[in-house]
This record gives C-alpha cells, sequence and structure tokens, in this order.
C-alpha cells in the first residue's frame, strides 16, 4: 500500500513533538559549547536547556541512513544521489557524512582531482550574475546529493556564483527540555601506578566535578518545511521522495538510538505510541514498515533513479595538520556539541 501523503497537499509544515525521557534515572548530560558551556535561558515559562541543537540534529538525521560496517547508504535507500571521496584505493568520506555535505573540502579543495568540483561548476554555469535560478539549483543538488536539498547546504566557493548558492533546511529538528535542575557529582580519573604523576602529561590521579540535569520535560520537536519542498519546482515526484526521505529519517531516529553522549540515552516516553503531528491536524508519522515498504520509499526512488547518480572521487592530497592549538579547540569543540552543519 502506499503510503498516503494527501492530508499534507495544502501544508506548508509539518510540525511533530515528542516527548522523551531518559533510558534509566533521571538525569542526563545535555550539549556543551566551548566558554559557555550548557546553554540554559528563560523563557515565559521558566528556565529551560538546549539538549541538542538543530545543527547537530541534523547530522544526527543523516546518519540514521548510514550504514557503519558496509560505508554506505542503508540498502533500502539504494539509487539516491550522494558523492563517496577515496583515499588510496580506500574509503576516506562520504557527503553523507560530511558537515556541510557538498560543501566538503574532500570535494571542493580538491587540487590534485579537481574533476568534480570543475563538473559542478559547469552544471551551475550561469547563476553567476543576477537571481539565484534556485529550481536549477535544486536540480543540480538533487543530481548529486539529495541530503542537501533535506538537510540544507552553503557551497561557499567564489567560483560557485560567487558564493551565493545555499538552501536553508527543510527539515530541522531540536531537543530542550523544561524544569531543568543541575545535578552536580564528579568522580577521579585513577593512576594505580603513580598516583602522584604530573597530570599535564597524562600522569597522577585527576579529580573532576561535572554538572549534569534533571528535567521536567524533555520534548524533541521537528519541522519539515513542505512549502520549501515545493519551491524547489522539481515535480511531484521528487517532492514525493524528499518528504519521504525526511519522515523515514525522524522515524529511524526516534524508533532507533537516542542515545546522544555518554551520559545522554534517551528514548520516547510512550514508543509504542502513534506520533501524531501537531500540524496538520490528522497526519500521523508513518511507520518504519510503511516508509520501507514498496509503497514508500523504494516506488519513490525508483520513480527519480535517472535524475540521480552516485558519485566516487578520489582524494590523494596531503592531510596537513592545523597549529597544535587550533587542532585542540577543534577536538574540543567536536567532543561538545558534535555539531557541524552551519546553515
Amino acid at each position: 500500500m502506499s503510503v498516503d501523503l494527501n492530508s499534507l497537499a495544502n501544508s506548508p509544515r509539518v510540525l511533530f513533538t515528542v516527548a522523551l525521557q531518559p533510558l534509566q534515572g533521571d538525569r542526563f548530560q545535555p550539549t556543551g559549547f566551548p566558554s559557555l558551556g550548557a546553554a540554559t535561558y528563560q523563557t515565559k515559562d521558566g528556565a529551560k536547556l538546549l539538549v541538542e541543537s538543530a545543527q547537530s540534529m541534523a547530522n544526527r538525521l543523516e546518519t540514521t541512513c548510514w550504514d557503519v560496517a558496509s560505508k554506505r547508504p542503508i540498502k533500502i535507500l539504494d539509487g539516491i544521489s550522494h558523492v563517496t571521496v577515496t583515499r588510496k584505493k580506500e574509503f576516506l568520506t562520504d557527503t553523507m557524512l560530511e558537515a556541510h555535505r557538498l560543501n566538503s573540502p574532500y570535494l571542493l579543495e580538491n587540487r590534485l582531482d579537481p574533476s568534480f568540483f570543475d563538473q559542478l561548476k559547469k552544471d551551475l554555469g550561469g547563476l553567476e550574475e543576477g537571481p539565484i535560478d534556485r529550481a536549477r539549483l535544486a536540480e543540480v543538488l538533487l543530481r548529486y546529493d539529495v541530503g542537501s536539498l533535506v538537510h540544507g547546504v552553503f557551497l561557499a566557493k567564489k567560483e560557485l556564483a560567487g558564493g551565493r548558492l545555499r538552501i536553508a533546511r527543510a527539515l530541522s529538528a531540536f531537543i530542550e527540555a523544561s524544569g531543568v535542575r543541575v545535578a552536580p557529582s564528579g568522580g577521579v580519573k585513577n593512576d594505580h601506578v603513580n598516583p602522584s604523576g604530573v597530570t599535564k602529561d597524562g600522569f597522577g590521579n585527576v579529580p573532576f566535578a561535572r554538572d549534569e540535569f534533571t528535567a521536567e520535560r524533555i520534548d524533541c520537536h521537528v519541522n519539515l518545511d513542505l512549502a520549501q519542498i515545493r519551491g524547489y519546482a522539481l515535480g511531484a515526484e521528487v517532492e514525493r521522495l524528499l518528504i519521504l526521505l525526511a519522515l523515514h529519517r525522524v522515524r529511524r531516529l526516534l524508533d532507533g538510538d537516542l542515545r546522544l553522549r555518554a551520559a545522554c540515552d534517551l528514548e520516547p516516553v510512550d514508543r509504542g505510541a502513534p506520533i501524531a503531528a501537531l500540524r496538520p491536524e490528522g497526519f500521523t508519522l508513518p511507520s518504519l514498515a510503511e516508509l520501507e515498504g514498496e509503497g514508500g520509499l523504494p516506488s519513490a526512488i525508483a520513480a527519480c533513479r535517472e535524475k540521480m547518480v552516485h558519485k566516487t572521487v578520489t582524494y590523494e592530497a596531503e592531510l596537513k595538520k592545523g597549529k597544535d592549538a587550533e587542532g585542540d579547540d577543534a577536538v574540543e569543540a567536536s567532543e561538545d556539541d558534535g555539531d557541524g552543519a552551519e546553515q
């Protein structure tokens, strides 16, 4: 049976709010930011806490569809467009894993093999001056990386229409907590060989403090911008594909693993209940079986298969390291938040 999207026909958005809870206990570790820590803020309803940012959720939604073992999209997505990068004949990365998708340095700064950049520049030719032809931009993005039309992209290269080519996220999500309280705790990194060793070199015992949180309520908010998808002007078959791809990622995220970090393992409060949309009323998130059934993604991908390609690009340039201090900062930020895409 075909997944019924008729109730979305006149709606500009699909909005979901799903109540979450810690999988075990009451505490959880929110996202953190360099020089800021946990992101708390005041609202008319009291103090709230950002548990997971929109940037990080975009990456998490996309990786729900990535098969880590085989280093490719999950089988059900065979036929979608994406770009794989190899190095020394081994897998290096893919646009589905890159924080900025097609705006990856392994594609756009690949000076030893600029073939993909040159092809992209050729396909986007004619957009250098005047208003951006968004339908043409969307057509090119669909051809090489359909995820860019779901999660957004910013081709920040002056050679590509002066760096003006940008698509906002059609699918966005974030997790926030209400009624939060700090749950302070701590511990000690023990060195049983040399407890009084030089700690800056990694030896010795190191006591530490940490703040986790409890909350009266934790919500995952999801917003799918249907008006933006229709604005791509790519036709009904592509619109259906993009909507199903987005709903599929939301469903896989909520049905799957919401372990956001070591001490933040969440799950829906009522995992077995239907997930009804706030808008439009009456629409329910299809089940994974419906989305992955023949009337869901497989037929939608098949209908658009001729418009999408899977490209493989080689990156053989040296992987240069930045300055030590800059590198340390980058690692710290990545571990704190897992954020990447800033669209």
